[in-house]
C-alpha cells in the first residue's frame, strides 16, 4: 500500500513533535479493514494531518469521516484541508461526544507532566505522571466499544499502571517496534472491550509481555511489513459526534467578536447615558414613611424653591441607627433583671445647601431631621 500524501509533515517538526515515520504509518495501516457501513475515525494529537487522513484513506475515503485536535495553529491549518473537521485547541480544552469513534489512533506528546501547585491537573493516576497517559485517559472515552485502538509511545513509558489500563480496557493486544528507532517508539493495537468481557488468560499473558518490553528485558519484534494476521476491523459508528468543539474561543475568533461588538463602547448610553427625568409630583402630601422611602432612593434632591422664596439644594439620604430601650423584671429570689433591647431605626435625612439671596446662611450646608 501506497501513502496517499506526501511527507510534509518535516516543515513542522518543533516544540518536540515529530510525526509517525512512514514506514510505520503505512505498516500499522496494513492492519486496519473497515466495517461495512459509515466510519468514523478520530486523532487528537492530529498534527499536520497527514496519519489520520492516510487512515481514512485506506479504510475507504467514501465511507469515513476524519476527525482531528491540534494544539498548534499553523499544523492545524495544514490538517484541516486533509481531514472532515479539525480542532485547533488543546484536547482538554475540547468537548467531545463520548464512544463516538471506531478508530482511535493516538500519537501523544512524550514527556513528564509539570507538577502546579494543585497537583498534576486533569491527571488522575498514582504512578509515574506523563503526557502519554494524561492524553490516553482523555482520548480513550471517546472511542466506541468494539473500537480499534492505534496507540505509538516510547516503550519505557509501559509501566504497571498504564500497562494495567491497557490491559482491563483492551482485547486482542499486539505490541511492535516502530520501524524508525529514534524515538525508542513501540505500535500497540487492540480492541476496546467492556472489562467483564475480558479473558483473564490472554490479559495476563499481554500483561507480562508489555511490562517486560516497558522494563527492556525484552525486545519488541518490529512492525511487520505484510500483516500477518486477521485485520482489527473499525466497526461503523452510529453517526457523526454531536459535539465536536473546543469549549473557549480560538483567537481569532475572539478577535473577530471584540472587532464585532467593539468592546461596551456601543452600548455606553444604555449605562451611563441615561437622561435625568424630574420625577413627577406626588398627588398628595407625603407621611413620613413614604418620605422615608423617597428619601432612601434619592428621589428627593435637586434645587428646592419654598413658598417664601427661599432656595435649596437638596439632597436626601437615609441611614440607620439603634434605639436602646431598658426594661427591669424582679425575679422570683428578690433580684432583679436587667434586659436591654436595641432596635434598627431608619432614619431619613436631608441635607441642604443654602442658595436664598442675602439669608444669613447663605452657602452653608444645613442638615434637616
Amino acid at each position: 500500500m501506497a501513502l496517499m500524501f506526501p511527507r510534509l509533515a518535516r516543515n513542522f517538526i518543533k516544540n518536540g513533535y515529530f510525526p509517525t515515520d512512514e514506514p510505520t504509518l503505512e505498516r500499522s495501516l496494513s492492519a486496519l479493514a473497515p466495517s461495512p457501513g459509515s466510519l468514523c475515525i478520530l486523532d487528537p494529537c492530529a498534527g499536520e494531518g497527514v496519519a489520520i487522513a492516510e487512515a481514512a484513506h485506506a479504510l475507504g475515503r467514501e465511507q469515513v469521516k476524519a476527525f482531528a485536535v491540534e494544539y498548534d495553529a499553523e499544523r492545524a491549518d495544514h490538517a484541516r484541508k486533509l481531514v472532515d473537521r479539525c480542532l485547533y485547541g488543546d484536547l482538554m480544552d475540547s468537548l467531545i461526544s463520548r464512544q463516538s469513534f471506531g478508530l482511535l489512533w493516538l500519537n501523544p506528546p512524550y514527556g513528564d507532566l509539570s507538577r502546579g501547585i494543585d497537583g498534576n491537573i486533569g491527571y488522575q493516576g498514582k504512578g509515574r505522571a506523563r503526557l502519554e497517559k494524561l492524553f490516553y485517559q482523555r482520548s480513550l472515552p471517546l472511542l466506541q466499544y468494539g473500537g480499534v485502538l492505534v496507540f505509538i509511545i516510547p516503550g519505557y513509558v509501559l509501566d504497571a499502571e498504564l500497562v494495567g489500563w491497557l490491559t482491563r480496557h483492551f482485547a486482542d493486544l499486539r505490541i511492535y517496534r516502530a520501524v524508525d528507532t529514534q524515538f525508542k517508539q513501540v505500535v500497540i493495537f487492540g480492541r476496546r472491550i467492556r472489562q467483564r468481557e475480558q479473558n483473564a488468560d490472554k490479559a495476563k499473558t499481554a500483561r507480562s509481555l508489555l511490562l517486560q518490553i516497558g522494563q527492556g528485558d525484552v525486545n519488541a519484534e518490529e512492525l511487520p511489513d505484510v500483516w500477518p494476521f486477521q485485520p482489527y476491523s473499525v466497526p461503523a459508528s452510529s453517526g457523526e459526534p454531536e459535539h465536536f468543539y473546543r469549549v473557549t474561543l480560538e483567537p481569532e475568533q475572539f478577535a473577530d467578536e471584540v472587532q464585532r461588538l467593539q468592546g461596551l463602547w456601543p452600548s455606553l448610553d444604555t449605562h451611563l447615558g441615561a437622561v435625568h427625568q424630574v420625577p413627577r409630583p406626588p398627588a398628595r402630601a407625603l407621611s413620613h414613611w413614604h418620605l422615608a422611602l423617597a428619601l432612601a432612593a434619592g428621589a428627593i434632591s435637586g434645587v428646592v424653591t419654598s413658598r417664601t422664596g427661599k432656595v435649596l439644594v437638596v439632597k436626601g439620604d437615609t441611614h440607620k441607627e439603634k434605639s436602646l430601650a431598658t426594661e427591669y423584671r424582679e425575679r422570683d429570689d428578690g433580684s432583679v433583671a436587667e434586659t436591654r433591647i436595641l432596635t434598627d431605626r431608619f432614619v431619613p435625612v436631608i441635607r441642604a445647601w443654602d442658595m436664598t439671596p442675602g439669608s444669613p446662611t447663605q452657602g452653608q450646608v444645613l442638615t434637616i431631621r
